[in-house]
C-alpha cells in the first residue's frame, strides 16, 4: 500500500513542530496537522506555549516588571519620573505582536523545511491512517510513522465553571481589558503564581488559595519557604490548606462579581472578586486524538502510554510532549520531538529525564534541576550542601536585586552534583550552567575549579560549589 508521507505529526506546538522540522531535515517526507487559530480565525502554529501560554505570559511578566520598577525602584537609581501611567491596551498589543512574530516564524520554518502544514484536528485511525477534521479535497492521510503531539489543556473545576470574562482559565487571564481591583486565583502552582504576579504588579489586590498544606511541594523546601515570604512581602495573599467549595456569580451595585467559598482549618470563608482565575493544572489532550479502533493504550491519568523512546503500544506510532508522562514543559516536549525524529531516521537518540530543568518566572525567579534536599533525605542519600546568597554577590548588589540564593547538593562520597536550586534574578538563565555540568557528570569541585567572570551573577554558582566543601570566599561559613 502506498503512503502519503513518511511521517505525520499531529500537533504544531513545541513538541510537534520541532519533531516535524527535524524529520524533514533528516530527509523524511513530513506533514504537520494543527488546529490552532488566532483571534482572527487564521491558522496559528506554536500550540498553547506560543499562543496562550509561555510566550504571552512572559511578555506580560516582562512588561509588568518594568512597570513595577518604574513605580518603586527607579528612584533608588537616581531616576526620577514625574508620573507613571499604565497603558494596558498597548501592553496587550505588544504581547500579541510578540506572539504573532513567533507563530509566523514557525510557519516560515515549516515551509522552508518543506513540511506540509495542514490546518485542522488530526485523529489517528487504525492502520496508521490520520483523519483531518477540515473538509478538504482529501481528509484521510497515511504514513509510515505517526507522532502524536496534541498537547494539554487547562483543568476545569465543577465548583467553578468557566464564565466568560469572570471565571477564566489561564488563557482568559491573559486577555483582561482592564486591571481587576480584586483578583482571586485558585491554585498556587507555577501558572497561578506567574499570573498573580502580573496582575498584582499592575495594581490588583490578589488572593491565592491552594488546597495543599505545603507551598510548592515540587521545589526544594528551603527555597520554597523563602519564596513564599518574598511573594507575601510583595503583596500576594497566599492561603494554603484552603479548599474551594463553590462559586457564585453575583450582581453587586450593578456590576457582576464572583463570590468564592472555601474552607481551611479555621472553617468556611467567603470572598468576592472582580475576576477569578482557575489555575489548578493541565490535562493531556488525549480524548479526541485517536479512534477507538486504533487501540492506543492510556494510563490511569489519561496520558498516552509510551516507553523511554516515546513509542506507544502501536508499532510506528509515537507520542510526545504534554500528552505523555513527565513534566508538562515545552523544552521537554521539544527534546522528545528531536529524539523521536532521529529514532525514526535510524539514528541513536535518548533523553536524560533526570536533568530537565524547571523554572517559575516570578520575581525572584525560581529554577531547579535534579534532586531536592527532601528527595535525597527520603532516599537515604548522603550529601553535602553548598549555599550562597545573592546578597553577597557584587553584581546582584549593583543591580539592586539581592533576593535569593544558589543551593548545590553533592554526593558526600563522590562529590557528584545531585541537584541545583536557584532563587533570584535570572535564575532561568543560571540554571543552564547546572544542567550542563550535571549532564557532563561534573562534581562540585569541577565547578569550584572553573573560572567565572567577575562581576557576574554566575559567580553565585561558583561560590555555592565552593561552599559544598566549606571553601566559599565571600561568606562566612562554619568550620
Amino acid at each position: 500500500m502506498s503512503v502519503d508521507y513518511d511521517v505525520i505529526v499531529i500537533g504544531g506546538g513545541p513538541a510537534g513542530y520541532v519533531a516535524a522540522i527535524r524529520c524533514a531535515q533528516l530527509g523524511l517526507k513530513t506533514a504537520c496537522i494543527d488546529n490552532g487559530l488566532d483571534a482572527n480565525g487564521k491558522a496559528s502554529l506554536g500550540g498553547t506555549c506560543l499562543n496562550v501560554g509561555c510566550i504571552p505570559s512572559k511578555a506580560l511578566l516582562q512588561s509588568s516588571e518594568m512597570f513595577e520598577q518604574a513605580n518603586h525602584e527607579f528612584a533608588s537609581h537616581g531616576i526620577k519620573l514625574a508620573s507613571v501611567e499604565l497603558d494596558l491596551k498597548t501592553m496587550m498589543a505588544r504581547k500579541q505582536q510578540v506572539v504573532a512574530e513567533l507563530t509566523g516564524g514557525i510557519a516560515a520554518l515549516l515551509k522552508a523545511n518543506k513540511v506540509d502544514s495542514i490546518t485542522g484536528s488530526g485523529r489517528l485511525l487504525e492502520n496508521k491512517k490520520v483523519q483531518v477534521s477540515e473538509k478538504t479535497e482529501k481528509n484521510i492521510f497515511t504514513a509510515e510513522h505517526i507522532i502524536i503531539a496534541s498537547g494539554s489543556s487547562s483543568v476545569e473545576l465543577a465548583a467553578a465553571p468557566l464564565t466568560e470574562n469572570l471565571i477564566v482559565d489561564s488563557t482568559g487571564a491573559l486577555e483582561f481589558d482592564s486591571v481587576p481591583k480584586k483578583l482571586g486565583i485558585v491554585g498556587a502552582g507555577v501558572i497561578g503564581l506567574e499570573l498573580g504576579s502580573v496582575w498584582r504588579r499592575l495594581g490588583s489586590e490578589v488572593m491565592v488559595i491552594e488546597a495543599q498544606d505545603r507551598f510548592l511541594p515540587i521545589a526544594d523546601q528551603q527555597l520554597a519557604r523563602d519564596a513564599l515570604r518574598a511573594y507575601k512581602k510583595q503583596g500576594l495573599d497566599i492561603r494554603l490548606n484552603a479548599r474551594l467549595l463553590a462559586t457564585e456569580i453575583k450582581s453587586i451595585k450593578q456590576c457582576k462579581q464572583v463570590e468564592l467559598r472555601y474552607q481551611d482549618e479555621k472553617g468556611e470563608h467567603s470572598a468576592v472578586f472582580d475576576k477569578l482565575i482557575i489555575a489548578v493544572g493541565r490535562k493531556p489532550n488525549s480524548d479526541n486524538v485517536f479512534d477507538s479502533e486504533a487501540e492506543l493504550i492510556l494510563d490511569e491519568r489519561s496520558f498516552i502510554h509510551v516507553n523511554d523512546q516515546c513509542e506507544t503500544s502501536l508499532p510506528g506510532v509515537y507520542a510526545i510532549g504534554d500528552v505523555v508522562r513527565g513534566p508538562m514543559l515545552a523544552h521537554k516536549g521539544s527534546e522528545e520531538g528531536m529524539m523521536v525524529a532521529e529514532l525514526i531516521a535510524g539514528q541513536y537518540a535518548a533523553i536524560n529525564y533526570d536533568l530537565i530543568p524547571s523554572v517559575i518566572y516570578t520575581h525572584p525567579e525560581i529554577a531547579w534541576v535534579g534532586k531536592t534536599e527532601q528527595q535525597l533525605k527520603a532516599a537515604g542519600e548522603n550529601f553535602n550542601t553548598g549555599v550562597f546568597p545573592f546578597v553577597a554577590s557584587g553584581r546582584a548588589k549593583a543591580q539592586g536585586d539581592t533576593r535569593g540564593m544558589v543551593k548545590i547538593l553533592a554526593h558526600r562520597d563522590t562529590d557528584r552534583i545531585l541537584g541545583v536550586h536557584i532563587m533570584g534574578g535570572h535564575a532561568s538563565e543560571l540554571i543552564a550552567q547546572a544542567v550542563i555540568a550535571m549532564q557532563l557528570g561534573a562534581s562540585a569541585e569541577d565547578l569550584a575549579l572553573t573560572v567565572f567572570a567577575h562581576p557576574s551573577l554566575s559567580e553565585t554558582v561558583h561560590e555555592a560549589a565552593l561552599a559544598v566543601d566549606n571553601r566559599a570566599i565571600h561568606i562566612m561559613q562554619k568550620r
